[in-house]
């Protein structure tokens, strides 16, 4: 069914942790330099209580990996297999390094590539992820125009969920392509929007 947050501050601190599952507690490294927004601890156990909050299998899709925090964690609560996607190289090498120390290479494939070249190659693949997280950089917004593009591939599977993490002044349509707007939250300045197929509507989000 489309996963970052501090030990310290996270507008100073220079790590980040992984909250729960297998590798709880471990500690992630942060991409240097500022270009990268880490999410917050609080906003990253919301979105797996809202999804989870553990999972039995299953494949999912980081689409803007950052440190790689959201995949990390989805790997430690049991998801199956997590595809990292950035186009930042200090970000990919970042996500090597976090995935390393949790001992995850095994089941993980990583890219630099910018987000609309990715699908365009995972739709190749005839690839169907379980969760697709997409958390863009606040001033680059293009969560709409991704979402439709994994409407008309089918690239998220039947019960499968798509994780929009977005600035509170974002608004979201409730419907895009063949998904809709199952849960909604705000943290801050940070909104959660989680889309599923419209069949499930009604059904209860956790996996």
């Amino acid at each position: 069914m489309v996963l970052i947050g501090s030990i310290f501050n996270d507008k100073c601190g220079d790590y980040l942790r992984v909250i729960s599952g297998i590798c709880k507690g471990r500690p992630l490294k942060a991409v240097p330099g500022t270009s990268t927004r880490p999410t917050t601890d609080k906003v990253k156990e919301a979105i797996f209580n809202m999804i989870g909050p553990y999972f039995d299998g299953g494949i999912a899709l980081d689409l803007f990996g950052g440190s790689g925090g959201l995949g990390i964690e989805a790997l430690s609560r049991g998801i199956e297999k997590t595809i990292f996607v950035d186009k930042e190289f200090k970000a990919i090498q970042t996500i090597k390094e976090n995935v390393g120390n949790c001992e995850f290479g095994s089941r993980v494939e990583i890219y630099r590539n910018d987000a609309t070249r990715a699908l365009k190659a995972l739709i190749k693949r005839e690839i169907q992820f379980d969760y697709i997280f997409l958390d863009p950089p606040y001033n680059h917004q293009q969560l709409e125009a991704l979402i439709m593009v994994i409407s008309d591939h089918h690239l998220l599977a039947e019960h499968g969920y798509i994780v929009a993490e977005h600035d509170y002044e974002v608004e979201l349509s409730n419907t895009l392509g063949k998904y809709s707007r199952m849960k909604y939250e705000k943290y801050g300045i940070t909104a959660i929007s989680v889309y599923g197929n419209k069949g499930l509507e009604g059904s209860n989000t956790h996996g």
